[in-house]
């Protein structure tokens, strides 16, 4: 199955209607919402009545002599009320709506950790684990940015643009509003033209900081095979060559950024420019005053600082939404284990299984399994053996249901396990896999993970089945000690055990054993099979086996090979038929003589 490529969210235009996809989070604190943008109107009024007051400040100063004395004290009072209200709304604004952004954040990202979680085996084997992560990272924080600034300074911004035109066009001469509207849309169509055309510099930027942060992870991931093929200088030389394409994607975007502040920089120095040389003019013919100059300096400044920030918050917003783009492609990835609309919890009476004619390939592949029909009796252990790649670790996949069989059925004292939950399934069901990874976390969380909530007590019997309890006691933190990532801290052998405790702990009526005892030395193995033994004597069990001595007591032993049921029968039935197993139980015990012997 191949990985997805980096490239596959980066193609296509900026789905704008993520915006009203954001809008259904808003809902939820309406009062909220609707408080902040009273605090933001207030804001933008103070704002904009501050040069207009300015003015009759300095018209005041200028006529009259004894100016000192004479300015009321109230002007000069409401002045700083003023000032003080456009900053303190703002920051009122910004406290009150902080609740909505991170809620909404809080939500979507649930939503995405979800989402991920419903997706099939499939897709989790084929992601790209540090790509993902940063997508999710760099998506919810285009949320909050997108809500707070597409908000609260896009409009508010909006809104100043058109009360300073109307200001301008009742008080002075209509070449002053329009002059204001047209440097406004000039800015606007320039901003917008660039920032469409500096996109694809934002994309590649944001798919080489992927492709070399996957490298990163996936290097120290595998840590332990680099050492043991002693490729440090390699995995270095392939980090630097990613680096290298994020250092040169993201120079392209730095110099498109410098080429879009240049040409607004440009846009607002002439229009502010032409603003004051038409004002200078008209206070030297003696028809505007000094403090009209002053109103339209202060508005020009007023308005084109926030309008500098505007072409800002939009390139960061077209950014946001890259971002957001590549989100909600995730949240939109399609589930292909889906539970049925009528689908009920699974009635359990002995938990019986059974496979009927089972058939199913992985994508468009070969077809794993061709035709496959097994019964497993309620309490009783079928064994599967066979070679690699025959497709024995699929048919566990399927009954835990990672994937729905192509045709056939699978069964469950009678229920089809496609008509009922897979929480009641999965709830019924015990896995011990082949490769056991831990959480990065104790031994005691790693354990206690089976059943979330057990007691201390219930934690170290289960231990104690599973062989390990003598081991954890010498240990100085005990049930704290920490396992590392992955568990690495730990032996093969340990990890297993650990694996097994858990499944214990969950006391599931139905257990798969995939290779369970593979990583254990012969002596462990025996004390494990012991204890496994005991437990499946009241379980289901499901156990696929590539040491065939560790079956030999199964009820029942499949061997498949390419897809097919060869032969079945117990251990002893299928000696005698001389066939394929009794082929590979004689290779296994030439294998185990040769090893005695070295």
């Amino acid at each position: 199955m191949r990985p997805r490529s980096d490239s596959q969210y980066a193609g296509g235009p900026v789905n704008w209607r993520i915006i009203f996809d954001l809008l259904p989070y808003l809902r939820e604190y309406r009062g909220r919402v609707a408080l902040a943008m009273l605090c933001m109107l207030v804001a933008k009024l103070a704002g904009v009545a501050v040069p207009w007051l300015l003015k009759l400040i300095v018209d005041h100063f200028e006529s009259a002599a004894d100016a000192l004395v004479l300015v009321p004290a109230a002007l000069l009072l409401f002045y700083g009320v003023l000032r003080f209200s456009s900053v303190f709304f703002g920051e009122l604004r910004d406290a009150v709506f902080a609740r909505v952004a991170e809620r909404a954040m809080r939500r979507i990202s649930l939503q995405v950790f979800e989402h991920l979680h419903r997706l099939d085996l499939g897709f989790h084997l084929s992601r790209r684990t540090g790509g993902l992560a940063r997508d999710i990272e760099r998506g919810t924080s285009g949320i909050s940015f997108l809500l707070r600034f597409m908000v609260f300074n896009i409009l508010p911004t909006l809104i100043e643009i058109g009360l300073i035109s109307v200001i301008l066009l009742a008080n002075f001469s209509a070449v002053y509003a329009a002059a204001v509207l047209v440097a406004v849309l000039l800015y606007g169509s320039f901003s917008i033209w660039c920032t469409e055309w500096r996109n694809r510099f934002v994309r590649e930027s944001n798919q080489m900081d992927n492709r070399s942060n996957t490298r990163a992870i996936d290097s120290l991931l595998n840590f332990e095979t680099v050492k043991y093929f002693c490729n440090e200088a390699f995995e270095a030389s392939e980090y630097d060559r990613n680096l290298q394409d994020w250092e040169a994607a993201r120079m392209k975007n730095r110099l498109s950024l410098v080429a879009l502040n240049s040409g607004q920089a440009l846009i607002i120095a002439g229009a502010v420019t032409l603003m004051m040389v038409l004002a200078a003019r008209e206070v030297s013919a003696g028809s505007m005053t000094v403090g009209e100059l002053v109103m339209i300096n202060a508005y020009m400044i007023q308005l084109f600082v926030p309008l500098n920030f505007l072409g800002f918050v939009y390139r960061e917003i077209r950014e946001a939404l890259t971002n957001i783009e590549r989100l909600f492609t995730l949240l939109r990835a399609p589930l292909k284990v889906v539970d049925a609309d009528n689908a009920e919890t699974l009635q359990l009476q002995g938990a019986s299984v059974r496979f009927h004619d089972i058939h199913f390939r992985y994508d468009q592949g070969r077809e794993v399994l061709q035709g496959i029909s097994l019964e497993i009796p309620a309490g009783r252990t079928l064994a599967i053996v066979g070679a690699s790649g025959a497709g024995k670790s699929t048919l566990a996949r399927l009954l835990f249901r990672f994937y729905d069989v192509d045709s056939g059925s699978i069964s469950i004292d009678g229920q089809d396990i496609r008509s009922v939950t897979q929480d009641s399934l999965r709830r019924a069901i015990g896995v011990v896999p082949q490769d056991t990874v831990l959480f990065n976390a104790s031994i005691g969380y790693n354990v206690a993970y089976g059943a979330p909530g057990a007691s201390e007590e219930d934690i170290w019997r289960v231990l104690e089945l599973a062989q390990l309890d003598t081991f954890v006691r010498s240990l100085p933190q005990k049930l704290d000690t920490p396992v590392g990532e992955r568990g690495l801290k730990l032996s093969g052998g340990e990890k297993q055990r650990i694996a097994i405790a858990r499944v214990l702990l969950k006391n599931p009526p139905i257990l798969i054993l995939d290779e369970a005892t593979a990583s254990l030395d012969t002596h462990a193995e025996r004390r494990i099979l012991d204890a496994l033994n005991r437990v499946a004597e009241r379980r289901t069990t499901l156990a696929i086996a590539h040491r065939l001595s560790t079956i030999i007591h199964a009820d029942n032993i499949a061997v498949i090979d390419q897809g097919r049921v060869v032969e079945q029968g117990t251990h002893a039935q299928l000696l005698a038929q001389q066939g394929a197993y009794a082929r590979l139980w004689a290779d296994q015990q030439r294998e185990r003589i040769e090893a005695t012997d070295d």
